[in-house]
């Protein structure tokens, strides 16, 4: 099948195989590139199929020689429909890394329920005996509790009162005032159970009952915190508050783990285009000014660059772990620099559709939002027939 991309609503509903794949192959040579460094050698990536997970695992596999579980749920493909990015993203991953040595065992299905834990269980028995770190980086618009069997589903609006401000549409570069209402208290409570910390403290009370805990075992869970401008709509909104559930849990466990040498806290990283930022209202905008700063200054990174920068040198560096005062390891440190904040403002206030190419870097934020499907990266034939499934033609 001949693939291309298709939109609907801001949303690319097909993944190509091939792009995914040489994706998946940068990131590892990146890696490669920067050498080898020490760390733990058996990891439970939860949410390991795209964005922050996927580039944490390729980070710790071959910058670390780690083996790797990873649990995500992904659509596989079928006669006439593509699979989803995350599906091609673990099959790739899969390969790559059994061609270098490393075990790289996927479990799709819903990180959420009873059943998945049992059976990740399991499978760290049968391949680790014990793992020595866990990365929660779990990334769902709904979530259903093992329990009740409710299904909860997150929101992303302002708290209180209604938010305006103007935003970009990355794919037609055109900007325009945005409303969005103040949640009601029933979808606050609900954005905090989907996206807050309770799935993450029962994936440790499960491995823990289980003793499949290491000593000396980390976890760490990934946040945001952003800059004012985004304050009302991400940060004092219904995702601020999950966040801060989130983060408080982190403090919980780091306490409960201490009986082991363990630890866990929560890293801060970077705003990046993501298949979920895409759609918060703002933010395109706000990354697209972002990143043409940070490119002019020599620190911008993506998510393979971040990962590896926070295995190798803040968690598993020679200076140690070094968190803020809220218990935070801040991967964002480069992003909220004052210098880089006073000129995102300065830009936020002066771009409109007649200047927006030449004030932000909106035609790379639409190339790095279309390569998360596997679409416009170098090299690929996007004439050429391609299997759905694996091999495709470069396996």
């Amino acid at each position: 099948m001949v693939i291309k991309p298709r939109i609907m609503n801001n949303v690319c509903l097909t993944a190509h195989p091939v792009g995914l794949y040489k994706t998946v192959e940068e990131q590892i040579a990146y890696v490669k590139k920067q050498g080898p460094f020490t760390m733990p050698k058996k990891i439970l990536i939860l949410g390991g199929s795209t964005g922050y997970g996927l580039a944490t695992r390729i980070s710790a596999a071959f910058g670390g020689n780690a083996d790797t579980i990873s649990v995500s749920f992904e659509k596989e493909p079928t006669i006439n429909r593509t699979g989803t990015p995350g599906w091609y993203n673990n099959a790739a991953f899969k390969i790559e890394a059994e061609k270098a040595g490393y075990l790289a065992e996927n479990i799709n299905g819903d990180a959420f329920s009873h059943e998945i834990r049992q059976e990740t269980i399991e499978k760290i028995k049968e391949h680790f005996g014990k793992i020595d770190m866990l990365v929660y980086s779990l990334a769902s618009p709904v979530r259903k509790d093992p329990y009740s069997d409710t299904l909860y589903k997150s929101v992303l609006k302002p708290i209180g009162q209604a938010y305006t401000a103007h935003s970009v549409n990355f794919l037609t570069e055109q900007i325009s005032e945005m409303e969005i209402l103040p949640a009601e208290q029933e979808e606050i409570d609900a954005t905090v159970k989907v996206m807050g910390g309770e799935d993450w403290k029962l994936w440790i009370a499960a491995l823990r009952d289980a003793g499949v805990l290491e000593e000396g075992f980390t976890t760490l869970a990934y946040s945001y915190i952003g800059p004012e401008m985004t304050f009302p709509i991400y940060r004092g909104g219904t995702i601020g508050l999950a966040k801060e559930h989130l983060e408080k849990t982190a403090l919980e466990l780091d306490d409960e783990l201490k009986a082991l040498g363990g630890r866990a806290f929560i890293s801060v990283n970077k705003a990046l285009v993501t298949r979920a930022s895409a759609m918060i209202p703002v933010i395109p905008l706000y990354i697209s000014l972002l990143f043409r700063i940070m490119k002019v200054k020599g620190t911008h990174e993506g998510c393979i660059e971040q990962m590896y920068r926070m295995l190798s040198g803040k968690i598993y560096g020679t200076e140690g772990l070094i968190l803020d005062k809220n218990h935070l390891l801040r991967m964002d440190d480069w992003e909220m620099e004052e210098e880089v904040q006073n000129k995102v403002k300065n830009l936020w206030e002066q771009v409109d559709e007649s200047n927006i190419r030449e004030l932000t870097d909106i035609v790379d934020y639409r190339r790095e939002y279309m390569k998360l499907h596997g679409f416009e990266v170098d090299g690929v034939n996007y004439d050429a027939n391609v299997r759905l499934g694996f091999p495709c033609v470069v396996c």
